[in-house]
């Protein structure tokens, strides 16, 4: 009896996914991607909702320590205003003897002028000072009774821009000074070698402030984070034994983090314009003392936006380091 050898049958390959089925799947794929994100980002949403309370508090704490720092940035923004041009800060008034003639005047006018490191040179007779004053002193009564002009000629010279530092004083005000026909020299870029160390002082003061305020709104959101993770410590411990990954355990709490922010960001905004329309009589008053050399300004749009931006990106922050620090430590318990 002849036995008749197996047969090897290859069995059919797998078929290989088409050109077609590979585009659906990326789609399919993308579309869990984005349902995933969506649904934190409303899920975290309604927690924060479900405890009123427990949320104003974290955002009142985190738009205070946003808001001081920004107010604080606003004021130096409108106090440089004060600081003037750099053409007015080149400017030196020369106060002459008050019985020099005309002749000596002119003369050292001529002498000035032809100087290298003078731009201008520009004379204010006694009479022009009398009018001046009477002008904006308030005092052209009182005046009257003046038997001489005790006003002396002034000599308002601008030097070059090379020759204007506000680290040292030029050579022209040495030299100036010690001409007798010279009784003062005043030298605007003196006190604004003052005022600018000052508004350094107040800015560098400023930046240390904020970062510390921004550390503590950091702070803040962690902690609330880190409370947040272990009220919810038994549904982790489910999803992580089911298999979800950092990445899916951390994504509602970085939602969590993003809405602190964003809504402490608007309340922030809203402080801020409350406070400026508080001191706006105030504010208006002293521009008004200053002849409205300088206008008083609040934050910009892109200022606003970036403030949002910044509050947002702090509180996701937060809540990425409150996030995986517990993960990493194998929290919650």
């Amino acid at each position: 009896m002849n036995r008749r050898k197996p047969q090897n049958r290859l069995k059919p390959a797998a078929p290989l996914p088409s050109a077609a089925a590979t585009p659906a799947r990326a789609r399919l794929s993308l579309r869990a991607w984005r349902e995933q994100h969506l649904y934190s980002l409303f899920s975290s949403l309604g927690r924060l909702v479900a405890r009123p309370f427990a949320t104003a508090l974290t955002l009142t704490v985190m738009s205070l320590a946003m808001a001081l720092p920004l107010l604080f940035w606003l004021l130096l923004d409108n106090a440089r205003q004060v600081n003037g041009s750099v053409e007015d800060a080149r400017a030196i008034s020369a106060f002459l003897k008050p019985d020099l003639d005309a002749a000596a005047v002119q003369a050292l006018t001529k002498r000035v002028r032809v100087r290298a490191d003078v731009a201008a040179v520009e004379v204010k007779s006694p009479e022009q000072g009398l009018a001046e004053f009477r002008d904006q002193s308030g005092f052209a009564d009182a005046l009257k009774v003046l038997h001489y002009n005790p006003l002396p000629a002034v000599l308002m010279i601008t030097a070059r821009s090379d020759a204007a530092r506000v680290d040292a004083a030029p050579a022209l005000v040495a030299e100036l000074e010690k001409d007798p026909a010279v009784d003062l020299v005043q030298y605007d870029a003196q006190w604004r070698q003052r005022l600018n160390a000052i508004l350094a002082l107040a800015a560098r003061a400023a930046a240390v402030l904020a970062s510390l305020l921004a550390l503590a709104a950091l702070l803040v959101v962690g902690n609330t984070v880190r409370l947040d993770i272990q009220g919810r410590s038994d549904e982790i411990a489910v999803m992580q034994l089911l298999g979800a990954n950092d990445g899916f355990v951390r994504r509602p709490f970085l939602y969590t983090g993003f809405w602190y922010g964003a809504f402490a960001g608007v309340l922030t905004l809203m402080l801020i314009g409350i406070v400026e329309w508080a001191l706006a009589a105030p504010l208006a008053q002293l521009a008004a003392s200053y002849e409205h050399r300088f206008d008083v300004h609040g934050l910009a749009l892109s200022g606003m936006a970036a403030v949002l931006g910044a509050a947002a990106l702090l509180g996701w922050l937060g809540a990425w380091l409150a996030a995986s620090r517990h993960i990493a430590l194998g929290q919650p318990q």
